[in-house]
């Protein structure tokens, strides 16, 4: 199986994933779905470092790196799942795939990464692309009194997720190879599961058997969507990872239209267009692009 292929075959896994958690969060709230997620990766991950003999803390000046990433992972995990539960699917996935907008940001911001003409231009598109989807209702004349906007609550959530998900990313970019990925993979259950567990348990509603084998197959495609995704990434480039990656809209639109008959309108597929095109031109150059287009490229790669 070529590179492209395990790309191809991890997006289809991580559009699985987000199909099981919003087929369970119809009657399980969105931070028990977490929970559960990060207790069966917990252990799949910690089983992963003792075969290879490694310990769980790392390098101690790496420590606080780890944490950091832990954190972030977490929030922007939390912030995903309750937009699945609360936006259509293609949506929901599609603002989650704004994140390498978000990680060029952050990476001038806290790496002191050059933004180019070029990544400002395509910035400033996938502004124009997220307010296409979202359509708010301040700009009701624009849309015409027929299309409904996104719900507000539940966008804006979306996107502080993605925003957490691309600094999580742009730590892991700060650590370099200096650290494990098996021991940074550890680290987003290690940190999710004691921070969920005071929003979970007060409003704990318990699973069915059919729950429970959705949340099983949530963890297990979430897994699986990692293993592929990762070696993938060890054999092909980013930019043509990044393409492959955007394989993941397609199939949640596929699922939102045959499960949950979600038909995205045609303001969400021209917006949806034009994030994917503007990610892409930060991704294809024909020179070496500066980094923070590098982080932007290997983001959409490496999304969760």
């Amino acid at each position: 199986m070529t590179g492209l292929q395990q790309m191809a075959v991890g997006a289809f896994w991580f559009s699985l994933m987000s199909l099981t958690a919003k087929l369970a969060g119809r009657r399980l709230p969105s931070q028990e779905l977490v929970l559960v997620r990060a207790v069966m990766t917990l252990g799949l991950s910690w089983w992963t470092l003792r075969r290879a003999g490694l310990s769980m803390w790392g390098e101690p000046q790496l420590q606080r790196f780890l944490w950091q990433r832990g954190v972030l992972g977490c929030l922007g995990l939390t912030c995903f799942f309750y937009s699945l539960v609360h936006l259509p699917l293609s949506e929901a996935t599609l603002l989650q795939y704004t994140n390498p907008i978000w990680a060029a940001l952050l990476a001038a911001l806290l790496l002191g990464e050059r933004i180019t003409r070029r990544t400002a231009l395509c910035l400033v598109a996938s502004v124009v692309g997220v307010v296409m989807v979202v359509r708010p209702s301040a700009l009701g004349a624009l849309w015409g009194s027929a299309v409904v906007p996104l719900p507000s609550l539940a966008t804006a959530v979306a996107l502080v997720g993605a925003a957490c998900s691309a600094g999580s990313y742009v730590t892991v970019r700060r650590m370099g190879r200096a650290e494990d990925p098996r021991r940074v993979v550890f680290y987003l259950p290690l940190v999710t599961v004691p921070l969920t567990l005071p929003f979970a348990l007060p409003g704990w509603v318990w699973p069915t058997a059919q729950e429970w084998l959705l949340l099983t197959a949530m963890s297990v495609a979430t897994q699986l969507a990692q293993t592929f995704m990762t070696k993938a990434l060890q054999r092909e480039t980013a930019a043509r990872a990044t393409a492959v990656g955007y394989l993941q809209l397609v199939f949640a639109a596929v699922w939102g239209a045959l499960v949950f008959d979600d038909h995205p309108s045609g303001w969400s597929v021209a917006g949806a267009a034009i994030i994917v095109a503007s990610t892409l031109l930060l991704a294809f150059r024909r020179k070496a692009p500066p980094r923070a287009e590098v982080v932007a490229a290997e983001l959409a790669a490496a999304n969760e």
